[in-house]
């Protein structure tokens, strides 16, 4: 059965999502981090997409770590595609999943801007 924009939205997701999952979901190919504190996002269709990560980035917050841009920019995608910082880079988060800082890769697509080229 295919679902529609209504049934999403019935099932408490916002249009936007819901138009999203219609078109079908995007995996990420690609994340590069910019001295902004934007990523640089190429999905497996090769769109490229800007996320501003810098409205994350608070005290006292999990993201607050990557006010350090040396530890910004040791953005990764993990075996599962997801965009991800480790909080120590001693440990492993293949071992250790809370060790992670992650960010889900549809709210990614839905949130970020296509790039213009």
């Amino acid at each position: 059965m295919e679902h529609t924009i209504d049934w999403y939205i019935k099932k408490g997701v916002s249009k936007k999502m819901a138009e999203y999952f219609i078109k079908g979901r995007r995996k990420i190919a690609y994340v590069q981090p910019n001295n902004d504190f934007t990523l640089l996002l190429t999905f497996d269709n090769g769109e490229k997409r800007i996320f501003n990560v810098k409205p994350l980035i608070k005290k006292n917050t999990v993201f607050e770590t990557l006010l350090d841009w040396n530890k910004f920019k040791q953005v990764y995608l993990d075996s599962d595609g997801t965009v991800c910082w480790d909080k120590d880079s001693s440990v492993d988060s293949n071992i250790f999943w809370n060790n992670k800082i992650d960010l889900s890769t549809d709210s990614l697509y839905i949130e970020s801007l296509p790039l213009k080229c």
